[in-house]
């Protein structure tokens, strides 16, 4: 693969991607730090790329050399495997992200917005994620991936054993065309196999939409417990005579495929399926709930945030959770739910508010509107009267990092199924 050097910030960029990653530079919200950039540069030789100090710690037997011109990734003791291979040239070649940070935090940020609401409510936060935007040229299709990118901020700042193993030990999130390659590596290494078919097992430079499967997929080829859970209506027929919903026919009965369920073609009997996790949420086959509407799913919300190592803020009725965000998918479009609020009725039932970071949004508009807590409400309430399609699906991360058989069952998909 040819490489270019980017003129606005000295990266090592692949040639084909080089137009892409210089327009990026010119996104308004990166627009002084780039002009420092170039001020630095005008006056400073070029220096080369160079991986993360310990982005082999993950990788006994490895050592890296890079050149003055390129990335490139001069691997001593492959062992003569070819995915160790092209592992080794990932990490030294991917590329971190660009998109803007919130001083002190979103969720610091949103944490005290809510401190400041009726104590007749209990609201439930994850740790730290930052949110990443969607830009011009990832307009319906991006999603997917940014989502990705903020499971992965928040695993990478508070989970020590996911940043050492994560993307190589790099420490950073990598941008989208990253990404899609970690995702081929994750399929080459034998993670959802059919699903990849879907893909012809290729997806880098592609504007593919994805789902709740590629992102277990891509997280479990490191390690992670990732798992997925369906919700779905009693009465919904999965065929649906519009080829975006409808699903292809396949003989077994794991969940896989572009935009999971929701772009494949067939239907799909996931009445065996079963979760493979250790923690978190284990369950021995499908767990159907007679709840009204789409209340099961904010009930399954508030137990997994409420669950296992929660501890309260400042305020009472603020509660941090060391749960993981939750990836959440439904026809057209994905967001990342970072927590859920409950305000206690008078019945004694509670009525459930979910809070979503939506890749959709600007940035420095959701971290204006929490400054002045004014208008957040809007960009990331989410109640349940909004949930109005027949069906959805999370991606959530149990912790730990699995090895040896378990690591291999990771490789086939499951999901768990909740019905309303």
């Amino acid at each position: 693969m040819d490489f270019s050097i980017c003129p606005f910030c000295n990266l090592s960029i692949p040639s084909l991607e080089l137009q892409r990653h210089a327009n990026d530079h010119f996104s308004d919200e990166n627009e002084d730090r780039d002009l420092q950039l170039a001020l630095r540069n005008s006056i400073l030789p070029p220096s080369p790329p160079r991986a993360a100090e310990d982005s082999l710690k993950c990788k006994p037997g490895y050592r890296f050399e890079s050149s003055s011109s390129s990335c490139d990734a001069k691997v001593t003791s492959f062992g003569g495997n070819t995915n160790d291979k092209k592992w080794a040239s990932l990490i030294c070649s991917q590329r971190k992200e660009i998109f803007y940070i919130v001083e002190d935090g979103l969720m610091a940020l949103l944490r005290k917005c809510l401190e400041l609401e009726s104590e007749y409510s209990t609201s439930v936060l994850c740790g730290h994620i930052d949110h990443f935007q969607g830009k011009s040229w990832d307009v319906g299709w991006g999603c997917g991936w940014r989502n990705i990118q903020m499971l992965s901020s928040h695993l990478i700042r508070q989970q020590q054993e996911a940043r050492d193993i994560l993307y190589g030990g790099s420490g950073f999130v990598p941008d989208i065309g990253s990404l899609q390659q970690w995702l081929e590596l994750a399929w080459a290494k034998g993670y959802d196999t059919p699903g990849s078919e879907e893909f012809d097992q290729k997806i880098y430079g592609k504007r593919d939409w994805i789902g709740t499967t590629e992102c277990a997929a891509l997280f479990r080829s490191f390690g992670l417990r990732a798992q997925i859970v369906d919700f779905s209506s009693r009465d919904f027929e999965l065929a649906s005579a519009d080829p975006r919903l409808s699903f292809k026919k396949r003989k077994n009965l794991q969940v896989h495929g572009p935009m999971d369920v929701f772009l494949s073609k067939g239907k799909l009997d996931m009445s065996t399926a079963v979760s493979s996790g250790k923690e978190g949420f284990r369950h021995s086959g499908i767990s159907s709930v007679d709840v009204n509407g789409h209340h099961v799913l904010s009930e399954w919300v508030w137990n997994y945030f409420s669950s296992n190592n929660s501890n309260k803020s400042g305020n009472h009725h603020v509660v941090l959770s060391e749960k993981a965000p939750l990836y959440f998918q439904h026809d057209g479009h994905s967001r990342t739910i970072v927590g859920i609020q409950a305000k206690h009725q008078k019945n004694g039932t509670r009525q459930y508010n979910l809070l979503i970071l939506d890749p959709a949004e600007n940035t420095r508009a959701l971290e204006k509107s929490l400054r002045a807590n004014a208008g957040w409400q809007q960009l990331i309430k989410r109640g349940v009267h909004t949930l109005k399609k027949p069906q959805y699906q999370l991606c959530f991360i149990d912790p730990g990092i699995a090895h040896g058989e378990e690591l291999e069952k990771l490789k086939t998909l499951h999901s768990i199924r909740h019905k309303f």
